[in-house]
């Protein structure tokens, strides 16, 4: 049976990485040019770079070809854009940090405590009646934990959304715009 082709692409999720210069006002630039297409934000984490004055923004979005070519021009000719590059998921280092707050009464909560452990995930917090976990990994290992705590009783998630490096000595300032 052939594979339906853009209903594949426009599914798969794309990473952008974006230097940006730190100064007010260029998160919600680069927020309202998606809100503005009505292209949708699945991720976004911002971070100042080793350079106090650059700032790094790591947004994951979906769409196919034409749709992900658009954000990157658009992207790059915002004022305060530095440099923007589409992940290569093969060649990207990428983790994202959750804490979540499940369900483990005194009954439950070995079991609770061996998937923190299978995960290699940290309890930072206990109470009578809830545990907070610390986990950092890609997108499947925070997946799988979440699943196997739903069955506890997920009370609250926080997460930080997507960060990436390119593997190798690749740097995104060494890119040339």
């Amino acid at each position: 049976m052939p594979k339906n082709t853009d209903k594949t692409e426009a599914e798969q999720k794309h990473t952008f990485a974006v230097l940006v210069e730190n100064k007010f006002g260029v998160l919600a630039k680069v927020a309202s040019l998606f809100s503005a297409r009505g292209y949708n934000i699945e991720s976004l984490c911002v971070g100042v770079t080793q350079d106090p004055t650059v700032s790094r923004i790591t947004v994951v979005t979906s769409g196919d070809v034409k749709i992900l070519e658009q954000i990157r021009k658009q992207l790059s000719k915002l004022i305060d854009t530095i440099k923007v590059l589409e992940m290569d998921d093969t060649q990207t280092a990428e983790r994202e940090l959750v804490l979540i707050k499940v369900a483990a009464p005194k009954d439950k909560r070995s079991e609770v405590l061996q998937i923190v452990e299978i995960f290699r995930a940290r309890t930072i917090d206990i109470s009578t009646d809830t545990l907070v976990i610390e986990i950092t990994g890609d997108t499947g290992k925070i997946n799988a934990i979440l699943e196997l705590l739903r069955t506890h009783g997920i009370k609250e998630i926080a997460r930080t959304g997507k960060v990436a490096l390119s593997r190798g000595a690749k740097t995104l300032e060494g890119l040339k715009s």
